[in-house]
């Protein structure tokens, strides 16, 4: 490994003080070709119309979600260029973040250019959302092609590992850019974490056992259930931005840990946002408190994401309700006290019109009677990762539900409440696919040191230091494009775009990290007695639920054409 920052740099073309100036112009031609795509795009679905429709969409779906991924990499540039600047002026812009910066825009703007991965075996090129050569001259401009020749070299890779190494320990590689105030809460959950789960999470999952009760206990003393939820309400009032905080350290520690307040942050924004006085004042106390635990009740067996398409039925049973049909992938269902359930209170509708929300209580239940609640079963399903809270089949029999808890007393409603807490419930998936990346870049360089081969560390191997560094810079820029995200909610601006932004590209670089990880462990990797087998599990998850990549990209796209 080279030992000279600065030689590094020059041997790459770049010099250090030229650095900002660089990526700030290349994210103009960026942004320029962006442009271009929409108009592009836009044309290939307005073929048949003067109105964007859901199917012409679908029919495009290479060219439409390939514009999504176009769009989440030149925010993710917008981003990390703001973080750097932002640095630099705070005087904590340092060798170890000028690497992850000129590494950051060095692959991205290379991948913009060649093809961006949406998975492992779809690479999406330019051409496919129907730009020509000449469109995609834009990225000849001479800051982009020093950035693409320069910028994620091996000797950056390796001397940016290098300074890993001798960081070892440290909270996270490189400045969050957050002020100190979040800062120390990142500190208060990761000593948690370090102490509390991450001893323990992989023994939790190994045996399938849902996190104990001790630990959701300590979690609601520490107020993580009542985080964001106003005073008022017994809550502690925070932004999103400490949400995101704590997901991202209590996921290092173990995603089910990190995901124990998701529920509780999605119940306490529908009733928020769409819950009368009445329901708030009953509901938000002993949510904030964990006195209340929830859970969520949407998904059906054959409809997926196709939310609109639910046929669980509530009817009305003279004051109350009666709930009859089947969910499922309800997560810590057995041990709630409610259910946020979306059913269809008018049978005459086969859309999301007639779909209602109830806050539907029930029993908590135990090891021996999971679900002792008159009118509802339910049955665990086995699965590879994310199984501290455990995963059910649901089915409703005239379950009953009174009628002062259906959601804002007013039926039809449900759906559209239900969109209002997508923005939170993204952010948050994205804090979380943050943390389970840093958990396989802990083990993983943890590892690489350990590790000897040929009277060496593996991490002295480029290859094995290249895994490192790519993993250290895409957390970089998955967090900046999530406290984004965090950002602009906080600041009530809709950001629907940016939370599916920061969720698309968080899940993917979570996948990455765990599975180069785990490469790094080699045989060892795949030994259910390391940490990293469990961390790929867990990490598989996040490209699928609170909507799958595809679905994700698809919503991007939508916003982006409309």
């Amino acid at each position: 490994m080279a030992h000279d920052g600065q030689d590094m740099i020059r041997t790459g073309n770049v010099i250090l003080p030229e650095l900002l100036k660089l990526t700030e112009a290349a994210v103009k031609p960026a942004e320029e070709l962006l442009n271009k795509a929409q108009s592009s795009v836009r044309a290939m679905v307005l073929k048949d119309g003067d109105k964007i429709t859901t199917a012409a969409v679908e029919a495009e779906q290479t060219a439409t979600h390939g514009l999504a991924w176009l769009a989440t990499y030149v925010e993710s540039l917008r981003q990390m260029q703001k973080w750097a600047e932002k640095l630099q002026g705070e005087g904590k812009f340092g060798e170890i973040e000028q690497l992850i910066h000129q590494i950051a825009f060095g692959e991205y703007l290379w991948q913009i250019y060649g093809g961006m991965q949406m998975s492992q075996q779809e690479v999406v090129r330019l051409q496919d959302l129907g730009l020509s050569q000449d469109d995609q001259r834009l990225m000849m401009d001479d800051a982009v092609m020093t950035l693409t020749q320069s910028g994620n070299t091996q000797a950056a890779r390796s001397r940016l590992t290098e300074l890993m190494v001798e960081q070892q320990g440290a909270t996270m590689f490189g400045a969050s850019g957050l002020d100190e105030e979040l800062e120390m809460i990142r500190d208060q959950f990761r000593r948690y974490a370090v102490d509390k789960v991450e001893p323990y999470a992989h023994e939790w999952h190994l045996k399938d056992e849902l996190i104990p009760m001790e630990v959701i206990n300590e979690l609601a003393e520490m107020g993580v259930f009542g985080l964001t939820i106003p005073e008022e309400f017994g809550g502690l009032g925070l932004t999103k931005a400490s949400m995101v905080v704590v997901s991202e350290e209590l996921s290092r520690g173990y995603i089910g840990v990190g995901s124990l307040a998701t529920r509780s942050e999605i119940a306490a924004e529908l009733v928020l946002a769409g819950g009368t006085d009445a329901q708030k004042e009953q509901w938000l106390p002993g949510l904030a408190s964990g006195e209340i635990l929830p859970t969520a009740v949407f998904t059906e067996p054959n409809t997926g994401s196709d939310l609109a398409s639910l046929r669980t039925r509530a009817v009305k049973d003279g004051d109350d309700y009666r709930i009859t049909g089947n969910k499922t992938w309800i997560t810590h269902a057995a041990r709630t006290h409610v259910m946020t359930v979306l059913a269809r209170t008018d049978p005459a509708t086969t859309d999301h019109n007639g779909l209602s929300m109830f806050l539907a209580e029930k029993t908590p239940g135990t090891d021996e009677d999971p679900f002792p609640t008159e009118g509802m079963t339910g049955g665990e399903i086995e699965v590879l990762g994310y199984r501290g809270m455990k995963e059910y089949e649901l089915g409703f029999d005239n379950f009953h539900v009174k009628g002062e808890n259906l959601l804002g007393g007013v039926e039809g409603q449900g759906f559209r409440q239900l969109m209002k807490t997508f923005e939170a419930a993204r952010i948050q998936t994205a804090a979380r696919a943050i943390g389970v990346a840093q958990a396989a870049l802990d083990v993983g360089l943890q590892y690489a040191l350990d590790r000897k081969a040929f009277n060496q560390p593996l991490a002295n191997f480029p290859r094995v230091s290249g895994k490192l560094a790519m993993m250290a810079v895409e957390i970089a820029v998955a967090r900046q494009l999530t406290y984004f995200s965090a950002y602009e909610k906080d600041n009530d601006r809709r950001c629907d775009l940016e939370a599916g932004m920061a969720k698309l590209l968080g899940a993917r670089v979570a996948w990455a990290c765990a599975d180069n990880a785990l490469q790094i462990h080699g045989g060892n990797g795949f030994a259910l007695e390391y940490t990293i087998s469990r961390i790929l599990c867990d990490a598989r998850i996040l490209n699928i639920f609170e909507g799958a990549a595809e679905i994700q990209a698809q919503v991007i796209a939508r916003r982006l054409l409309a």
